[in-house]
């Protein structure tokens, strides 16, 4: 099975490609799609959702994995990342490829099993259960 996971953003949306077979994971590829600040804000979201649809038509994933979205204290940053998961949602339906949502509790449990890790946390886990030499960066692109 191929799962595409995303982090998603508007200044930077994080990705990470991994197979699971035979009970072992091997990492496809990773990366991130980033838009500059100076840009129109449509702009972006077109170059989020382009650059979605090559990465999901490279990797061929059977599912993606999206972080679901919760309510921070900024409004206009979390409607800002409400519209660009929306453009990568559209990108993933439009290849009819199933979308899981998950809360970054629920990653957490899953990575560590405990809800509480803190981010060296989770990127140790998971560089240890990929198998990687080191923690990827950014941030973003390790949190996908």
């Amino acid at each position: 099975m191929k799962i595409v996971g995303i982090d998603p953003g508007f200044a930077i949306v994080g990705y990470g490609s991994i197979e699971y077979s035979g009970g072992h994971f091997k990492v496809g590829g990773f990366g991130a799609i980033t838009t500059d600040s100076k840009m129109d804000f449509n702009k972006r979201l077109k170059i989020i959702y382009d650059d979605m649809c090559s990465i999901l038509d490279k990797y061929q994933p059977d599912e993606v994995a999206i972080e679901k979205l919760y309510f921070n204290t900024n409004q206009k940053t979390a409607i800002d990342v409400a519209q660009a998961r929306g453009v990568i949602i559209l990108a993933c339906i439009n290849r009819n490829i199933p979308v899981f949502e998950y809360t970054p509790l629920q990653v957490k449990i899953a990575i560590t099993g405990y809800g509480r890790a803190v981010k060296n946390q989770i990127q140790e886990m998971t560089k240890n259960l990929l198998k990687l030499s080191k923690i990827i960066k950014p941030d973003d692109t390790a949190d996908a």
